[in-house]
């Protein structure tokens, strides 16, 4: 089945991180997976945003119109694809940055009409011990919440992307899966 996954942000919060290890993770597993980057005209801090289609069957098309999970990470990326998920989907919001209703031109901007699952990962990677785990732990809700990947080929992923570096990254970002499947799971229809 062919699903598909934007995440948006700004440069620096892992953006790029999470949809590469996704699509590398789905590979891990049989499937065919594209990995598609976009960043904004800036050097440092500018949007960031990529786009990963999963699919049991090869995939055509990498670029869908709209997507089904949207992973958002602060209010600018809200402001600007909250549009893009269609109905039914699921959008994945950072609460520490995100707060709903968020205006846009003065006006209140909410969907109703998908499945909002709004986390403070922000804060929950601070109590795991460093901010650049966010990424990671909304990659864990993601992964709860849609079943699209198996914790333990995504762990064996994580191991193999962490392998060379210093001593806990790998515990922290194992933590920072587990503690974003539990919060996940919840979701999970």
């Amino acid at each position: 089945m062919k699903t598909s996954f934007v995440f948006s942000g700004s440069g620096g919060q892992g953006i790029m991180s999470a949809g590469i290890t996704l699509a590398h993770t789905a590979i891990d597993m049989g499937k065919h997976a594209t990995f598609l980057p976009e960043y904004g005209p800036e050097q440092r801090g500018g949007s960031a945003k990529c786009t990963v289609v999963v699919d049991d069957d090869p995939i055509v098309s990498p670029l869908p119109r709209v997507c089904d999970n949207l992973i958002l990470l602060n209010e600018q990326a809200y402001k600007k694809f909250v549009w893009d998920v269609k109905e039914g989907g699921i959008m994945l919001l950072n609460a520490n940055r995100i707060t709903l209703p968020v205006e846009i031109d003065g006006d209140p901007v909410e969907r109703d009409d998908v499945r909002i699952i709004s986390a403070p990962v922000d804060d929950i990677a601070l109590e795991l011990g460093s901010p650049k785990v966010a990424n990671i732990v909304l990659l864990g809700i993601l992964i709860g919440a849609t079943g699209i990947v198996s914790r333990d080929t995504l762990a064996a992923s994580l191991e193999d992307k962490f392998k060379d570096k210093k001593p806990g990254v790998l515990d922290m970002n194992m933590k920072a899966i587990d503690k974003g499947i539990e919060i996940g799971a919840q979701y999970r229809v």
